[in-house]
């Protein structure tokens, strides 16, 4: 059994800023990840604060974004930053043994931020594909990545990960 898994964090219509700067090597990794025998999980966050504009359950905003490949019916949603507070997202890790993750997405200093800091305290595996998340605020990426990897998290690009197969 393998216990690897691909997660994708909230690439979804509502996302407008710089997702499309990634979409490329994010179809990349989901395909390195398939020919690798990983698990693939999408994860789709839901905005249920009252007066919210984004990630409302139910619309088009809400959708993971067309251009996205889609290689699996794992997709799980989530109502907070961290993905471990999805209970079928937890479920499904336990259930299949998974304790390595390729964590990527957006936004990087959100809910990439949370679920890399809660995996890792979790004592999961934690990589993060640097060239494969994002953030509303592209400045703040380097800082990001520095506080992956302090958190414990194995920073790399995608082509660095490809290499090691």
């Amino acid at each position: 059994m393998n216990h690897k898994a691909i997660v994708v964090i909230d690439i979804q219509n509502d996302i407008t800023k710089h997702y499309r700067d990634i979409i490329d090597r994010l179809n990349a990794a989901i395909e390195w990840a398939v020919e690798s025998g990983m698990e693939i999980v999408y994860i789709q966050h839901n905005n249920l604060s009252a007066g919210t504009r984004t990630f409302k359950p139910g619309t088009k905003g809400a959708e993971l974004v067309p251009e996205l490949k889609i290689v699996s019916d794992h997709v799980f949603v989530k109502t907070k930053a961290n993905t471990l507070t999805s209970e079928e997202f937890s479920a499904y890790i336990r259930e299949n043994g998974i304790d390595e993750f390729y964590i990527t997405g957006a936004d990087a200093t959100a809910c990439v931020k949370s679920t890399c800091f809660n995996m890792a305290k979790a004592g999961y595996t934690v990589h993060v594909i640097s060239d494969c998340v994002t953030s509303y605020d592209l400045k703040k990426l380097p800082e990001m990545l520095t506080y992956y990897a302090d958190k414990g998290c194995e920073v790399r690009t995608l082509e660095e990960y490809q290499n090691d197969v």
